[in-house]
C-alpha cells in the first residue's frame, strides 16, 4: 500500500505539476511539502487542507482518487501494528467513507459484489 506522500507525489508528477506550482495552489510551504511527500512529515489532518490538495491536483470531488487522498491521510494516523493486518487494511477505506457520510465508490461496490458471489 502506498503512503499518502507517495500517492500525492505520483499524482502530481503524472499530471505534470511541479512541486512549487502544486504548493502555490494547495497553499503549502514547498520545503515542508517535500518532506511530506518523502514521508518525513505526516500528512495533514484538516479537511480544508486536504480539499486544497485535491484542488491543486484537479481531483473531482467524490472520485476514487479524491477519496484515496482522504483515506491515505487518515490511515497514516493509525498505529503501525494495526497496519500489518491486510484484511483490516482492505476495509479501512469503506469505513472512512461511511464515517464521512460518503457512498462507497463504484470499484468498491464491484469488489463487494464479487465477494458476495464467491460466498454463494
Amino acid at each position: 500500500m502506498k503512503t499518502f506522500g507517495e500517492y500525492i507525489k505520483e499524482l502530481r508528477i503524472s499530471k505534470e505539476i511541479t512541486l512549487r506550482e502544486f504548493c502555490k495552489i494547495a497553499q503549502q510551504d514547498p520545503s515542508n511539502w517535500s518532506k511530506t511527500e518523502r514521508g518525513i512529515l505526516p500528512p495533514p489532518k484538516g479537511k480544508i487542507v486536504l480539499e486544497n490538495i485535491a484542488l491543486a491536483l484537479k481531483l473531482p470531488k467524490g472520485s476514487d482518487e479524491y477519496c484515496n487522498l482522504f483515506d491515505l491521510a487518515a490511515i497514516s494516523f493509525i498505529p503501525k501494528e494495526l497496519l500489518t493486518n491486510e484484511e483490516l487494511l482492505e476495509k479501512l477505506p469503506i469505513f472512512f467513507r461511511t464515517n464521512r457520510g460518503e457512498k462507497p465508490s463504484k470499484s468498491e461496490m464491484e469488489k463487494l459484489a464479487k465477494k458476495l458471489k464467491e460466498n454463494e
